[in-house]
């Protein structure tokens, strides 16, 4: 059952990237607060435990580099970046370059980018600074993709978080949607699609109940 709803309850930034990839997905877990431990996210875990390590410290060039929480009161939006460098400009202010942690490698669609995106959104709130573009660090590949923050990337995260605005307005998970690629890459496949499971169990009990009578 959907859990009771917070008082002043915000959407969690990393809600975005699943809303993207998958909207029940992101019911599933940011509304039941169910989730399926498997090889992916464990990996996850542990590269941004890597990346979260908090402080300040200097970058390259002087930047300032830090593990920031970020929120958006017009978008109600809040969460933690896993990097934020602040790199300075010619007129002595920094312009903030958000930084996600990744555990694979780049995707065909935009999730990753979206939450990259609802991170730069905040910022600007935060900081008052223009956020034109920000990077995903690809574990598996080792290497950073450089992300414009632009106005349909804009566009794809505000829908997004409308989307689950609604969602957590009404307490509602949304019903399967046929995206069979993404569903076999999903760690909550048994739990959003229980037939799944149950069409072999239900095969195997239909299997043993025929050899019993035949036996009989």
């Amino acid at each position: 059952m959907p859990a009771p709803p917070a008082e002043e309850e915000t959407i969690p930034l990393s809600a975005l990237q699943h809303a993207v990839y998958c909207l029940r997905q992101a019911a599933l877990i940011h509304l039941e607060r169910l989730w399926d431990e498997n090889i992916f996210t464990a990996q996850g875990d542990v590269l941004h435990a890597v990346a979260d390590k908090g402080g300040s410290r200097k970058g390259r060039g002087g930047r300032r580099v830090l593990s920031l929480p970020l929120g958006s009161v017009r978008l109600n939006l809040s969460g933690t970046a896993d990097l934020v460098e602040f790199q300075p400009q010619p007129d002595g202010s920094e312009r903030p370059f958000p930084v996600e942690y990744k555990r694979g490698k780049p995707k065909l669609h935009r999730a990753d980018e979206a939450q990259l995106c609802a991170q730069a959104l905040c910022l600007e709130e935060m900081t008052g600074q223009p956020v034109p573009e920000g990077a995903l660090y690809y574990a598996q590949t080792k290497r950073r993709v450089t992300v414009p923050i632009d106005a349909e990337l804009r566009a794809l995260t505000m829908a997004a978080v409308a989307d689950l605005a609604e969602v957590f307005a009404r307490r509602t998970t949304p019903p399967p949607t046929p995206h069979r690629s993404r569903c076999r890459a999903c760690s909550l496949i048994d739990l959003c699609r229980p037939e799944t499971v149950a069409r072999p169990v239900k095969r195997w009990r239909d299997q043993t109940l025929a050899r019993l009578l035949e036996a009989r």
